[in-house]
C-alpha cells in the first residue's frame, strides 16, 4: 500500500528520470514549488487534488482497488 512517503519518492524518482528542476515540475503542474517540495518529502497534507496534477503532468497515475 502506498503512503505519503512512498509516493513524494515516486514523484521525486520520475521527475530526475524526466531531468526537471523541482521549479520546472510544479510550472507545469500548476502547483508551487513549495508544495512540490512538500510532496517530495512525504508531508501527510497535500492537496489531493495538486498531487493529481502532478502525477498527470509526470505520466504517472493513481490506481485505488476495492477491498476483496
Amino acid at each position: 500500500m502506498l503512503d505519503t512517503n512512498a509516493i513524494g519518492k515516486i514523484v521525486r524518482e520520475e521527475r530526475k528520470a524526466l531531468g526537471l528542476r523541482q521549479a520546472e515540475l510544479a510550472a507545469a503542474s500548476g502547483v508551487g514549488v513549495r508544495f512540490l517540495v512538500d510532496l517530495e518529502r512525504g508531508k501527510p497534507t497535500v492537496q489531493l487534488g495538486k498531487v493529481m496534477a502532478v502525477l498527470a503532468a509526470l505520466g504517472c497515475s493513481l490506481d485505488i482497488r476495492r477491498p476483496q
